[in-house]
């Protein structure tokens, strides 16, 4: 009968009786294995700390630890517990034979032990121990391709979603440009916002990547609301401005249903914060919900500063563009009123990096008309 494979599998054989370790040694070196032979447990960690085993024989009876007590530390250890234990004793009670099972063992060979019995016991272990690995790494990559398939499904919902909000962004963007201004600065202002202490733990890289696409997403609701009204020279009357507003929860409405299949997806969830939420303000007096302060979702507490500041800077059939030393002004001046603080003071310590539309008229900057009462700043907040 032939033992051991090409690859020759190291096993390692620990006894203390030094008559028993060359006997077991020589008849795994015999079969063609390679043997690493020690005589107690401090020289069994530092071989395996060396290279680990692909198998083990242990004796139980040691001095300063027994088999015992290191077959329960090899299986607590991630990098050994799958490594097959089979204990080579002169105990050979049907209670010694137990305690070595509970303890993780693989198999208990009682001592004088049978050439032939010890290597069929390593053979069929080793051959379990093979299948174990093989299937571990044909989970893994089934994993991997399953992984990859979700995620290339997820990214094809995401583009269509995406498409969608380009497609109801172009109703009243002209230069369409909108969508790519707020997405950058929304993740220059999340990003800003991760470096300060109180908010280092609260914004992670992923909520950083997933607010840069999610923005895109704030005005989705808009496909709902007429042309008409969207592309309206002037102030809105009082129904008008009421249809308009009902963009957000037209928003959420459409969301939830991409949401009620994907409740794992952090973007869709936090795309809905957005578009629900993105004209709430800090002092309470926004809508649709009219919450206040931090009931804001940070998402959309962020996006409602940058989605200001890209409809000041722009043009919009309603109103002149604004500079960007203006827009930062008028900005500023709504700080603990529409916008929170925090993310307003990251916005001017960045407001050199944001993007925005440029053109030669606008450098330096110019004098641009300014809202000149709290009433014409709502109208152009119900705009946006």
């Amino acid at each position: 009968m032939k033992f051991g494979r090409v690859e020759r599998e190291n096993i390692l054989v620990i006894d203390d009786v030094t008559s028993n370790l060359m006997a077991l040694a020589d008849i795994v070196r015999d079969a063609g294995f390679t043997v690493r032979p020690v005589s107690n447990v401090r020289h069994a960690m530092m071989a395996v700390e060396a290279e680990l085993p692909d198998l083990i024989l242990l004796d139980v009876t040691m001095p300063h630890m027994n088999g015992y007590e290191y077959c329960r530390i090899l299986k607590k250890d991630v990098k050994t517990r799958d490594i097959p234990v089979i204990f080579i004793s002169a105990l050979n009670s049907a209670q010694d034979r137990i305690k070595g099972f509970e303890c993780g063992g693989s198999d208990y060979v009682s001592k004088p032990v049978e050439k032939t019995e010890v290597l069929l016991r390593i053979d069929m272990h080793l051959r379990m121990y093979r299948l174990q690995q093989e299937l571990a790494s044909s989970n893994k990559k089934l994993h991997s391709i399953v992984a990859r398939q979700l995620g290339q499904i997820e990214n094809e919902r995401r583009n269509i979603v995406l498409a969608l909000a380009t497609l109801t962004e172009n109703k009243d963007d002209e230069t369409g440009t909108h969508l790519d201004n707020i997405s950058a600065n929304a993740r220059l202002i999340a990003m800003g916002l991760s470096f300060t202490r109180k908010y280092e733990k609260l914004i992670t890289s992923e909520f950083i990547n997933m607010i840069e696409a999610a923005s895109k997403l704030h005005d989705i609701g808009k496909i709902a609301i007429s042309d008409r009204i969207l592309q309206k020279e002037g102030h809105l009357n009082d129904e008008e401005r009421r249809i308009m507003m009902s963009h957000t929860t037209a928003g959420i409405d459409a969301l939830k249903k991409i949401y009620s299949d994907n409740m794992d997806n952090g973007f869709i969830r936090m795309a809905m914060d957005i578009a629900h939420y993105h004209h709430e303000k800090w002092n309470g007096q926004g809508y649709p919900e009219g919450l206040k302060g931090t009931q804001i979702p940070l998402a959309a507490r962020i996006m409602a500063v940058v989605d200001t500041y890209d409809a000041l800077v722009s043009e919009r059939c309603y109103k002149p563009a604004f500079s960007h030393i203006g827009s930062i002004n008028i900005i500023k001046a709504e700080a603990g009123k529409s916008f929170d603080p925090d993310v307003v003071d990251i916005l001017c310590r960045l407001e050199k990096q944001l993007k925005r539309n440029r053109t030669p008229d606008d450098i330096p900057e110019p004098e641009e008309p300014m809202i000149d009462s709290e009433a014409e700043y709502d109208a152009m907040d119900g705009r946006r």
